[in-house]
């Protein structure tokens, strides 16, 4: 009624009518003017839980979290931290592959640790170009703790060498052999595919 009495008079004004009259002719925006009452989903709510949601009733707010029952919220950006379900988001791992050599991780180390030892024990073997690319860093390691030749390093260098005559031989030929080198201790030629499920196959040796 308040509508059609706005227009009409506006109507018989001027030709034109104005969208301030229009507003002024809009019922106002009240939390309790028109609510509607949701129940709670849990079945052993308390007895405070229904929420009063707002119902549309006229023109769309400015900012709709205010319109929400959100009055200490501005932008929409503060609405993901609120609606959380316990879940934590990371990024993709670009870059951080790790050669799981179709093994469970302790058996992963196991076996770095034999091709490591075999490879100090006899300065060369053959074994699949994964598994050679895998043990490379590892092998780097144990020389670098026995460049160093304190007793702490021996004991990292005895808790990965499965062979203990293997660790004091390292610690006692690496100072002289690779004293001057800065790593790169280890070479990886490729070789033929292995016969029978054609992997590829390759040698790796200390330099």
């Amino acid at each position: 009624m308040a509508l059609t009495m706005a227009m009409t008079t506006d109507c018989g004004s001027t030709s034109r009518w104005s969208m301030v009259s229009l507003k002024s002719a809009l019922p106002p925006l009240t939390p309790t003017a028109s609510s509607i009452k949701l129940p709670c989903r849990g079945r052993r709510s308390p007895p405070k839980c229904p929420q009063l949601v707002r119902s549309f009733s006229a023109l769309s707010p400015v900012n709709p979290l205010h319109f929400l029952g959100f009055s200490d919220l501005n932008s929409f950006g503060h609405s993901f931290t609120i609606i959380d379900n316990g879940c934590r988001f990371y990024a993709m791992r670009h870059g951080r592959r790790v050669p799981k050599l179709n093994r469970p991780p302790d058996q992963r180390r196991a076996l770095l640790r034999g091709l490591t030892t075999q490879l100090l024990k006899h300065g060369r073997i053959k074994t699949t170009r994964a598994r050679a690319s895998a043990m490379r860093k590892y092998v780097d390691k144990m020389i670098t703790l026995a460049k160093d030749g304190s007793l702490h390093k021996r004991r990292q260098a005895l808790g990965f060498i499965y062979e203990k005559q293997i660790v004091h031989a390292l610690f006692a030929e690496v100072p002289d052999r690779y004293g001057d080198r800065n790593g790169g201790y280890t070479r990886i030629i490729r070789t033929l595919p292995r016969r029978g499920d054609n992997a590829p196959m390759a040698y790796i040796e200390l330099v």
